[in-house]
């Protein structure tokens, strides 16, 4: 009964992983300027990858795997964000414009 119920949650993550990490590939695809599409990469990626982690760690088995899994997560967590952030500064400093549909620019050129 308990290994159905511990299948059940992986699969469940796994699932939950692969839909997250899908809307971020719909996301890189269908998006209209470089701003958002770095948002969606960043945020729904590192969820969808982290998901995709803990389910690979929790289903080993084995403490030292789940904690490289964990390392993973939190690397992830602390590097995306940062970068994305990087990435879009460096591209609004070049001058790459935004989409029509964007409402304003606060930072100064």
């Amino acid at each position: 009964m308990m290994a159905t119920v511990f299948a059940l949650i992986i699969a469940l993550l796994i699932v939950g992983g692969a839909v997250f990490s899908l809307i971020a590939a719909i996301g890189v695809n269908r998006l209209p300027d470089v701003y958002s599409r770095m948002h969606a990469a960043s945020k729904a990626g590192t969820v969808g990858s982290g998901l995709l982690l803990l389910a690979m760690g929790l289903h080993s088995g084995d403490i030292a795997i789940f904690g490289r899994a964990f390392a993973g997560i939190i690397f992830f967590v602390l590097t995306a964000p940062i970068a994305a952030h990087l990435l879009a500064r460096a591209a609004h400093k070049v001058g790459y414009p935004l989409d029509s549909v964007s409402v304003r620019d606060d930072l100064p050129k």
